[in-house]
């Protein structure tokens, strides 16, 4: 009997959330996939921990301080080790790999992806980020490389699932839902006194520290409406968000015929990241599933652009297009990291961001290089006017 070539996946920020999920789907189905890479910036330990269990061909650490600890710690096993930005970039390019998974957090993610593009591998795209900042740039080398993206973002996933067999039907909107994060029925006074410990306590998801602020503030959102619009080639005007706090429909399309088609699922990110894995195909799990009598109704609200501001800027950077949505997400990153450090308030975060996108240099047509400028400069400028 012919055995089955393993799939090769290389994970890009094997330590977070989507990350060490990833790790699960692969070790429920080992005899189809199998670690050829792995990379994390920071946490050194916990990509220890992996190596050792996973047996990569190689990893690679972000930081490079923890390049000697990682390396002696895997001094007994035949794993290559690397370390720096670059590294990881030419990690994402190797030959054998089959698929790269993207599950940096934030633009750190750009530059990989664009290495495994050009070495044609089919992505799944968890790294929202690297469509916010250069979607155009981005859709152009995939096109040009013949590298497939597949979405891991449960809304986007759940929009490419009800796409697929549609052919060419025209969409007339997509409807991406949100679960209003923990802050949805907060009052504007309520919110100017909100903690990041009780921002980070998202009602249904288990993500990361960053990623469940976004949530909070509803920016993730608006980064996934831009996102959307680069994946689907839709314009802003076809793009809805709504608010469905019980996260059972992960998102919908309306066709030009007035039909909508829902993907629904329990709020469980292993299911878009293993059907990424395995797109066309889909794998009988044992993930948990939705029982209608236990979850007999499903709200629907629209999103309150006065409490939360971002998803208003995230359409504006959308429609200016340029380097605009750079300037948003490198805002943004920094003012969550200083909202995790309780050195600005909940609301703070998008006052701060809308002055820097007021006062930061517009591009209309950014090259790559225009890109890594942009970002550098609006995180000193923020980084300014916090202080």
């Amino acid at each position: 009997m012919e055995e089955i070539q393993k799939k090769q996946i290389a994970i890009l920020g094997s330590t977070g959330s989507i990350g060490t999920q990833a790790l699960e789907v692969i070790s429920d189905n080992e005899t189809l996939f199998e670690v050829y890479a792995l990379t994390a910036n920071n946490n050194v330990d916990l990509l220890i921990e992996q190596a050792r269990k996973y047996k990569p061909e190689m990893v690679a650490i972000g930081n490079e301080d923890h390049y000697q600890k990682l390396k002696s710690a895997l001094s007994d096993l035949p794993v290559k080790v690397f370390a720096g930005d670059e590294s990881i970039a030419q990690v994402a390019e190797m030959q054998p790999i089959d698929l790269v998974l993207t599950a940096m957090v934030g633009f750190s993610g750009l530059k990989p992806t664009i290495s495994a593009i050009k070495a044609g591998k089919r992505i799944a795209l968890a790294n929202k980020e690297t469509l916010v900042v250069a979607g155009e740039l981005i859709c152009e080398l995939a096109a040009q490389h013949n590298s497939q993206i597949i979405p891991v973002d449960s809304e986007h996933s759940a929009i490419f699932q009800c796409l697929a067999g549609e052919g060419n039907n025209p969409i007339e909107k997509l409807i991406l839902t949100a679960s209003g994060g923990p802050f949805r029925t907060k009052s504007m006074h309520e919110l100017e006194h909100v903690t990041s410990t009780q921002a980070l306590k998202h009602p249904n998801w288990d993500m990361g520290a960053k990623i469940t602020i976004d949530s909070a503030s509803l920016i993730n959102k608006g980064f996934e409406i831009i996102e959307a619009k680069w994946l689907f080639g839709v314009s802003p005007d076809q793009i809805q968000v709504v608010v469905h706090p019980q996260s059972i429909i992960h998102s919908m399309v309306q066709f030009v015929d007035g039909s909508i088609k829902a993907q629904l699922g329990m709020p469980d990110m292993k299911l878009p990241i293993q059907y990424a894995f395995t797109y066309p195909e889909r794998l009988k799990t044992n993930f948990t599933r939705f029982d209608f009598s236990v979850c007999s109704q499903f709200t629907f609200e629209n999103p309150d652009l006065e409490r939360f501001r971002n998803l208003e800027y995230a359409y504006y950077a959308m429609e200016k297009g340029g380097n605009m949505a750079c300037i948003l997400n490198a805002a943004n990153e920094i003012v969550v990291q200083e909202f995790l450090k309780d050195k600005i308030g909940f609301l703070k975060m998008s006052d701060i961001i809308e002055d820097v996108m007021a006062k930061a240099g517009f591009i209309a047509k950014p090259t790559y290089d225009d890109y890594i400028k942009t970002d550098a400069l609006v995180r000193l400028l923020t980084k300014e006017l916090i202080k």
